[in-house]
C-alpha cells in the first residue's frame, strides 16, 4: 500500500501556505494531516484536496516549559481550530501575549492558517512546516468582546 497523500508532500505545500488534506470517496469525511486510511471509517479510497486554512479555535494551551530545542520560544499558545470544512486542526497562534490569552478571548474566534519552518532536532528528519495561526481581520466580531454580530464575510 503507498500513502495517497505523504508527509513529505503535505510539508511542502505547507511551506508554501498551502493545506492539503484527503476526502474520503466512502464516507466524505476529510482527514488531515495526512493517514493511510479514512479517519471516519478506515476505507483507502481518498482524493487529495486544499483546504481553505480557515476557521475557528475550540480551545487551547499555553506552553510554558518547552519542548527540547523550543526553549526559546516560551511562553506560546497553541489552539486547535475547527476548519471551514470540517476536521480539527492543531497550530500555534500569534497575535496575542500567551501570558494574558484567556478562554473568553479566544474561543470561537475565527483564525486563518499561515506556516513557520522549524528547524529539525535530534528526533526528527529535520526542518518541517508546521500550521501557525492568526485572527481573521475579515471576520472580528462587531463590539468584540463581548460577542454581537458578525462582519457580512463570516455570516
Amino acid at each position: 500500500m503507498e500513502y495517497k497523500l505523504t508527509f513529505k508532500s503535505y510539508n511542502d505545500a505547507l511551506k508554501k501556505n498551502r493545506l492539503l488534506g484527503l476526502k474520503c470517496k466512502a464516507c466524505g469525511a476529510i482527514t488531515i494531516p495526512p493517514k493511510m486510511v479514512c479517519r471516519q471509517c478506515t476505507s483507502l479510497d481518498m482524493n487529495i484536496i486544499e483546504l481553505s486554512g480557515k476557521g475557528e479555535i475550540v480551545t487551547f494551551t499555553t506552553v510554558n516549559v518547552a519542548a527540547e530545542g523550543r526553549q526559546g520560544e516560551v511562553p506560546y499558545t497553541i489552539v486547535m481550530v475547527k476548519l471551514d470544512e470540517g476536521p480539527w486542526l492543531m497550530g500555534n497562534l500569534i497575535d496575542i501575549d500567551p501570558a494574558t490569552a484567556t478562554m473568553e478571548e479566544l474561543i470561537g474566534r475565527k483564525v486563518k492558517m499561515g506556516n513557520k519552518i522549524f528547524p529539525g532536532d535530534k528526533y526528527s528528519a529535520g526542518e518541517s512546516a508546521r500550521p501557525l495561526f492568526s485572527f481573521d481581520k475579515t471576520c472580528e466580531l462587531v463590539g468584540y468582546p463581548p460577542y454581537s454580530e458578525k462582519t457580512e464575510e463570516c455570516k
